[in-house]
C-alpha cells in the first residue's frame, strides 16, 4: 500500500490498481451520481458539473460562477462560504440553502450543500467540489410533520372555543399557510349541539379566529379586529409592498351560495381553489374577492370542521405571493389538523354548556336579596369563572344578630354546584338554632363526611366517584349589643378586619380542618371587637392569589367611608388580570349599632307579681312606638308568658328586651340553662299552654344559650298605629 498524494492523509490507493480507475471513478461519479456535483477552481468557476434535471448542454454552463448558474435567495452568503472553505481547508456538511437554477419558474428549492476543497498533491488548494442535494420534499414532509405537532401540543390544552382556535392558527401561521381563519357556527359557542350536515344557508357562522402577515416588516396580527387608535389587528397587507391594506373578516355571516365555502359545508368535503382574476364565484361573495385581492392569495383550502355526522363550522386556509399552491400531502394534514380543532371545539362545547348549566344553578342557589340586616350594612361581589361551588350569605338572627358566611367548594361543573346548595341549606337549618359558630362548623362538617360517604358508595362506573370533594367555609356572628363579631372556620383564608378609620385590625381566627378533611380536630372560635363602622371582609380564596393580595385588600379598604358596593368593587380592581380563573366571592360588611330608641331593657324581680309589672312596661313603651293595638295586646301576652315561665322555671337574674327593626323582637333572659319546650294540652288539662299561645302570636319563637344562660325570644309582625287626623271628614 501506498500514500495517494493527491488524496490527502486519510486516502490509501492499492499500490497494483488497475490504470485509469481513478478517472473510471470520477466519471462514474458524475455519470450516476444522485448528488449534484459542481468541481470549481479557485475563481470559484465551474470546471465540471452534472446535474440533478435536465439543464441542457453542460457545456454552456462551463465557466459560470455557481450563483450565475444557480438562483440562490442569499447569494452572497453562499460565495462567502465558498471562499472561507478554500482558505481554511475545513469542509462544510449539508448547509441548507434556497433557490433552484437559473431560468427555471416555481417557488425556490430546499437544498443542501457540502464544500470540499480540492489539493496537489503538494497541499495547495486547486479548487473546490460542492455536493448539492434538492431535499425539497424531505423539507416539506418535515415542515408538515412539525407543524401538525404543533397543532396536537397547543390545540385541546384549553376548554375555551376562542383560545383552542387561536391555538390553531397560531400553530399553522405563517409555517403552513399566510392566512387562516375559523367560522364557527354561533349556536356552538353558545354551547348548542351542533346541527346534522349538510349546513345550510341560512345557519350564521361567527368568526372564531383570523391570523395572517399583514405585509413586509409587519408583525403577525388578528384579522378583522377593529381599533380606532392602531391599524394592527385590524389590517392585512399586500406582500411586498411594505404598507398595510385593509383586510376585513366578518364578524358574522352566511355563506354565499355557489361557493367554495358554501360547497364544502353542503357535501362535507375538502375544497382546494387556485384564485385569479378570473375566479367566477367571488362576485357572489364580496368579503371574500376583498380578503383574496387585498392579500394577493392565490390558493384556498376550505376544510369542513365536522365530528360524527355534525357540522361545528368551517376552516378556511390561504397561501399568497411566494408559497407554492396546495397539493395533496397539504390537503391531507389540513384534515388531520381540522380534526383536532373539531373535537377539541366540541369538548369545549360541552364544558361551556355544562359550565353555563353549573352557573346558572350557582346563581339561584345563592341569595338573591340579601335584604337589610340590623345594625349591619353588607354587600358583596361575585366573579365568574370555572369554579361554580362559591357561596356567601348573611342570615338574620334572633336579638338583631346576623350570621356572615362565605364558603366554596372545590371543582366545576353541576355536581359541584349541588354540593354548594347542600352544605347552604345545612348552614341555613344550623343558623336558625342558635349555634356558636364553631358549633355550626363541627356539624357542617359531619353533614359534609355523610356526602362523602354518598359519593364513595356511588358505583365504580360513575366518574363521580373518582373525583374529591373540597370545601372550606368561614362562619362569624355579629352582635350589635355586644359589638363583637364571633368568626371560626373551616380551612377558609382569614378575614381582613379594618377599624372605622381604615386601620387594619388583627382577627388572628385559628385555622380549622377543611368541610372533607378527615382531620378531626375541633373548630376554635375568636371574638373580635369592633367599633362602629368597622369593616369586615370575607373572601374566597381565588382573591388570595399571591402574598401581597392581603395588603392589597387592606388599602383598598384604607379608606372605608362611602357606598359599601363601591368599597366592594374597589377590592375587585385591585386584582391582578387572571388572577381568578376559578371565580371568587367577596362579601363586605360593615358593623353598626342599634338606635337607642329603638330597644328598650328592664331588669326585673324574680317574683309572681313580675308578669303584671311587665305588662305595664310593654303597653308604655309599645305606645310611646306608636304600635296599633293589637300588637300591644299580643306582645303583652307575649311577655306575660316568657315572664310566667322565667319565673317559674328559671334563676335569676331576670331581664327583658324589646327591640323595634323590620319585627319586633321580645328577649326573656334567664341563667337558667334548662330550655322550655312546647305543649299541646288536652281540653280538660288547665295550663300547658303558655309557649303555645306564644307560638301563635310571634311569627318565629326560640331559645337562645349563652354562657350566663338562655334567652327567650319571639318575633312579630307589627304596624304602626293608625292617626286619626289622618282619616277623611
Amino acid at each position: 500500500m501506498a500514500d495517494a498524494g493527491a488524496g490527502g492523509p486519510g486516502s490509501r490507493v492499492w499500490d497494483e490498481a488497475p490504470d485509469g480507475l481513478g478517472a473510471a471513478l470520477l466519471n462514474t461519479l458524475f455519470d450516476q451520481s444522485a448528488v449534484g456535483l459542481h468541481v470549481l477552481d479557485t475563481e470559484l468557476r465551474l470546471v465540471r458539473v452534472n446535474f440533478l434535471t435536465d439543464m441542457g448542454p453542460v457545456d454552456r454552463l462551463l465557466g459560470l460562477r455557481l450563483d450565475e448558474v444557480y438562483r440562490l435567495d442569499v447569494p452572497q452568503d453562499t460565495e462567502e462560504l465558498l471562499r472561507e472553505v478554500l482558505r481554511t481547508g475545513v469542509p462544510v456538511l449539508g448547509r441548507l440553502v434556497r433557490g433552484r437554477f437559473t431560468g427555471a419558474g416555481g417557488p425556490l428549492l430546499s437544498l443542501t450543500v457540502s464544500v470540499y476543497r480540492l489539493d496537489d498533491a503538494e497541499g495547495r488548494p486547486i479548487g473546490l467540489m460542492a455536493a448539492i442535494v434538492d431535499v425539497t420534499a424531505r423539507e416539506k414532509a418535515q415542515a408538515r410533520e412539525r407543524c401538525l405537532t404543533a397543532v396536537r401540543e397547543r390545540v385541546g390544552s384549553s376548554l375555551d372555543v376562542a383560545a383552542t382556535c387561536r391555538a390553531f392558527v397560531d400553530a399553522v401561521v405563517p409555517s403552513f399557510v399566510d392566512f387562516a381563519v375559523i367560522e364557527v357556527v354561533d349556536d356552538v359557542l353558545r354551547g348548542a349541539d351542533p346541527p346534522l350536515g349538510p349546513l345550510g344557508p341560512d345557519v350564521p357562522l361567527r368568526r372564531a379566529a383570523g391570523t395572517g402577515f399583514r405585509g413586509a416588516g409587519a408583525e403577525e396580527g388578528e384579522l378583522g379586529e377593529e381599533d380606532a387608535s392602531s391599524d394592527e389587528g385590524a389590517d392585512a397587507g399586500r406582500p411586498g409592498d411594505g404598507g398595510g391594506r385593509e383586510v376585513g373578516v366578518p364578524e358574522m355571516r352566511r355563506l354565499a351560495p355557489h361557493t367554495p365555502y358554501a360547497l364544502a359545508a353542503a357535501d362535507l368535503k375538502t375544497r382546494v381553489v387556485l384564485l385569479d382574476d378570473d375566479t367566477p364565484w367571488l362576485d357572489a361573495d364580496p368579503d371574500a374577492a376583498r380578503l383574496i385581492e387585498a392579500t394577493c392569495a392565490h390558493s384556498l383550502m376550505v376544510v369542513p370542521l365536522t365530528l360524527r355526522g355534525t357540522v361545528l363550522g368551517l376552516l378556511s386556509l390561504y397561501r399568497c405571493e411566494g408559497a407554492e399552491p396546495f397539493d395533496e400531502d397539504d390537503t391531507s394534514l389540513a384534515r388531520a389538523a381540522g380534526a383536532r380543532v373539531a373535537l377539541s371545539i366540541d369538548n369545549a362545547r360541552r364544558y361551556e354548556r355544562d359550565h353555563v348549566i353549573a352557573s346558572t344553578v350557582q346563581r339561584r342557589l345563592l341569595p338573591q336579596d340579601q335584604g337589610p340586616r340590623t345594625a349591619l350594612e353588607t354587600a358583596h361581589v361575585l366573579l365568574a369563572g370555572r369554579n361554580s361551588g362559591s357561596w356567601f350569605d348573611t342570615i338574620a338572627l334572633s336579638g338583631g344578630r346576623t350570621a356572615l358566611v362565605i364558603g366554596t367548594v372545590g371543582g366545576h361543573g353541576l355536581q359541584t354546584a349541588i354540593a354548594m346548595g347542600q352544605l347552604r341549606t345545612v348552614i341555613h337549618a344550623l343558623a336558625g338554632l342558635d349555634l356558636e359558630p364553631d358549633e355550626v362548623l363541627a356539624r357542617l362538617k359531619d353533614t359534609a363526611h355523610r356526602l362523602a360517604e354518598e359519593r364513595a358508595a356511588l358505583p365504580p362506573g360513575d366518574s363521580l366517584q373518582k373525583e374529591a370533594l373540597t370545601a372550606t367555609c368561614m362562619y362569624g356572628v355579629y352582635d350589635p349589643f355586644a359589638r363583637t363579631c364571633t368568626i371560626a372556620r373551616a380551612g377558609h383564608p382569614e378575614p381582613v378586619v379594618t377599624g372605622p378609620d381604615g386601620t387594619p385590625l388583627e382577627a388572628d381566627v385559628p385555622e380549622g380542618p377543611g368541610l372533607f378533611s378527615e382531620d378531626s380536630a375541633p373548630f376554635a372560635p375568636t371574638a373580635i371587637d369592633l367599633e362602629e363602622g368597622s369593616l369586615l371582609a370575607f373572601f374566597t380564596g381565588s382573591f388570595l392569589s399571591d402574598a401581597g393580595s392581603a395588603t392589597r385588600i387592606e388599602n383598598a379598604l384604607a379608606h372605608p367611608a362611602g357606598r359599601l358596593q363601591e368599597l366592594c368593587d374597589r377590592v375587585v380592581y385591585t386584582l391582578p388580570a387572571g388572577s381568578h380563573p376559578d371565580g371568587a366571592a367577596l362579601l363586605l360588611a360593615r358593623t353598626g349599632t342599634v338606635p337607642a330608641d329603638h330597644v328598650a331593657t328592664w331588669q326585673l324581680a324574680h317574683d309572681r307579681t313580675t308578669p303584671s309589672v311587665a305588662r305595664g312596661l310593654v303597653r308604655e313603651q309599645l305606645e310611646a312606638w306608636n304600635l296599633d293595638e293589637e300588637s300591644v295586646y299580643a306582645t303583652e301576652l307575649i311577655v306575660s308568658e316568657l315572664i310566667t315561665n322565667a319565673v317559674r322555671y328559671g334563676t335569676p337574674p331576670l331581664q327583658l328586651r324589646l327591640l323595634l327593626d323590620s319585627t319586633l323582637t321580645c328577649e326573656v333572659h334567664d341563667s337558667s340553662s334548662v330550655a322550655p319546650h312546647l305543649r299541646h294540652a288536652r281540653t280538660v288539662d288547665e295550663g300547658g299552654r303558655g309557649l303555645f299561645i306564644v307560638s301563635q302570636l310571634a311569627s318565629h319563637w326560640g331559645t337562645r344559650f349563652s354562657r350566663d344562660g338562655k334567652a327567650l325570644w319571639t318575633e312579630q309582625e307589627v304596624k304602626p298605629a293608625e292617626d286619626p287626623d289622618a282619616t277623611g271628614s
